[in-house]
């Protein structure tokens, strides 16, 4: 039988773990496919720089139409990132009768919806398992493996630079900045982490994980984000004593009300399986109908993770070849996707954690819980630390579940009292609970 031949846009990174997992892989591969795969082209636009993996002159090009418009490669691989040019070169390769394999979560969390839809009107595939949780066989478990449930949550820790970061701030106590330094000396974090602390790259990969969990168009624009770079050590370590682990989550909730899609640092149970995730690993925890409680765990990017779920894609894209398949399924996991209302982030409720800077006399704390029980938020537990006579000492609170829109006007006017010293910290609080009306 022939074999089917591979093209590659990107010798980056995770394009090297592709081409090595090919080559190491081989026979391997060929064995379970019953067909061997071969790299017919790779086209990057820097050829020289010394790279962990060797490519022979022959295969390696400048041009990327050398790729596109082969007759001869079956499948084009889009490694490069971000959005232009990689969105032409995706439309151009569809165009030209290749399915496609992507990893480009960006991409897909802001024009996804188009991409699908011009590739479904080419009659090939988009391929993407490497764009969510890198190594994690997560959207094919989420699009596949749980097809036969009604998902009703999805949390995930979907940054490995930003749980690096906050398991560091709360193993070592350093500040955020320290931990950020740390993370960019070992390779974990960019020059310019921003889409990383920031929570945008979760949010991209929330995007997409929720389409497919609520059937749903995707709605990157709709999610709300919020990131790590203003925590504080102090509140990682109130809340380890109240019981609570502090990870950046992505939220995916179905209520009667719509949908929650929200990104921010997050208090969860510390005895819950998704507060023992450490370093850069990701881990996601599903609830289905039918199947219950499902959790996977791994590492979310890097060479050999991401590159083991690329070609993952491209041996699933051969079986369908070899089979004469175009489309075995929905882009989405569903074939009618039912536009789902999400609800603004003001008319989400849950628990919240405080930390009031205030003067150190009488009378602040009723002033505070006045000012937090005239916006009916109740207050469930209260500690006082560092106490410090006619100086700001720190106030820890923890509340009932209360609206967020009651809770930034109640903070709102508590940050204004002048015996409050500086702007409150809020950190949402999840229990992790299934549901919620």
């Amino acid at each position: 039988m022939e074999p089917l031949k591979i093209g590659l846009l990107g010798w980056g990174t995770v394009g090297c773990g592709v081409i090595k997992i090919l080559a190491e892989n081989r026979e391997l591969i060929k064995n379970r496919l019953g067909v061997d795969i071969v790299l017919k082209r790779v086209a990057d636009i820097d050829l020289e720089r010394e790279r962990p993996v060797e490519v022979g002159r022959d295969v390696l090009t400048t041009n990327v139409d050398d790729v596109l418009e082969n007759p001869e490669i079956d499948i084009v691989v889009e490694l490069i990132g971000g959005i232009e040019p990689a969105m032409s070169f995706i439309k151009k390769a569809l165009e030209h009768g290749k399915h496609v394999v992507t990893a480009n979560k960006a991409l897909l969390a802001q024009h996804g919806n188009e991409l699908f839809e011009f590739a479904r009107r080419k009659e090939r595939i988009i391929a993407y398992e490497a764009s969510v949780a890198g190594g994690i066989p997560f959207i094919k478990s989420l699009r596949e493996g749980l097809a036969a449930n009604r998902i009703t949550t999805v949390f995930g820790i979907l940054n490995g630079t930003a749980n690096f970061i906050l398991t560091r701030m709360k193993e070592s106590g350093l500040s955020f900045h320290e931990a950020l330094k740390e993370a960019q000396d070992r390779g974990y974090a960019e020059a310019d982490p921003t889409l990383d602390i920031e929570g945008i790259d979760t949010a991209h990969k929330l995007a997409i994980t929720s389409a497919i969990a609520f059937n749903t168009p995707i709605a990157f624009d709709k999610i709300y984000v919020e990131g790590i770079s203003a925590l504080d050590p102090l509140d990682i370590q109130f809340g380890g004593e109240f019981g609570y682990s502090l990870k950046l989550l992505a939220i995916g909730r179905a209520t009667e009300e719509g949908l929650e899609l929200r990104v921010h640092p997050t208090f969860i149970p510390s005895d819950h399986v998704l507060a023992g995730v450490r370093g850069a690993y990701n881990a996601v925890h599903i609830h289905g109908d039918a199947v219950g409680h499902v959790m996977l765990y791994g590492l979310g990017a890097g060479m050999m993770p991401t590159g083991s779920a690329v070609v993952a894609d491209i041996m699933d894209l051969a079986r369908d070849i070899l089979n004469g398949v175009h489309v075995r399924l929905p882009y989405l996991g569903s074939y009618e996707l039912k536009q789902l209302p999400v609800k603004p982030m003001e008319k989400v409720i849950t628990t919240y954690y405080f930390r009031f800077s205030a003067v150190d006399q009488p009378g602040v704390l009723s002033k505070i819980s006045g000012i937090l029980g005239k916006n009916n938020i109740s207050i469930a537990a209260v500690i006082q630390k560092g106490r410090r006579v006619g100086g700001a000492v720190p106030i820890v609170m923890l509340t009932h579940e209360a609206l967020e829109e009651s809770v930034q006007k109640a903070l709102d006017e508590i940050d204004k009292l002048d015996v409050v010293k500086a702007k409150t910290q809020i950190i949402r609080i999840e229990n992790l609970s299934t549901d919620r009306k």
